[in-house]
């Protein structure tokens, strides 16, 4: 098992990984019928593909000797209706100074990375995803 989730009522779950303890809520979100307090499921899902993304892309800048610390992604969910979905997910990358001047073919090896990333590998292709790189266009 990889976690419980628990619904608590007033449109809110509490969802526990089961390995670590850790925990977190969710709620729905104010278009549908949710206070918005907290991540939505639909929220959860824009947003692990940026935390998949910038994971491996990680993983890949540590085995190359560094550290991709302080990249940081802006994730916008789009949604469609009729079926209510996920219709869309804008990624937008804030490259810090520091990692701005790398060699072109490392910028190449670790959007490639991110871009063959297991959570976008797993996404309907339906869902129209766009990168912007930013500083590393």
């Amino acid at each position: 098992m990889t976690s419980s989730v628990v619904y608590s009522g007033d449109l809110r779950t509490v969802c526990t990984h089961l390995k670590s303890g850790n925990h977190f809520e969710t709620d729905a979100p104010t278009d549908n019928n949710g206070k918005g307090e907290r991540f939505s499921p639909t929220d959860l899902l824009a947003t692990s593909l940026g935390t998949c993304m910038i994971t491996v892309m990680g993983i890949k800048a540590r085995a190359m000797g560094f550290d991709l610390n302080g990249v940081r992604i802006e994730v916008l969910k789009i949604m469609k209706a009729d079926p209510r979905r996920v219709g869309g997910i804008n990624l937008t990358f804030h490259i810090p100074e520091n990692f701005v001047g790398i060699e072109e073919k490392t910028k190449t090896i670790l959007k490639n990375t991110g871009e063959t990333c297991p959570v976008i590998k797993s996404i309907h292709p339906d869902i129209e995803v766009n990168i912007d790189w930013g500083a590393w266009k």
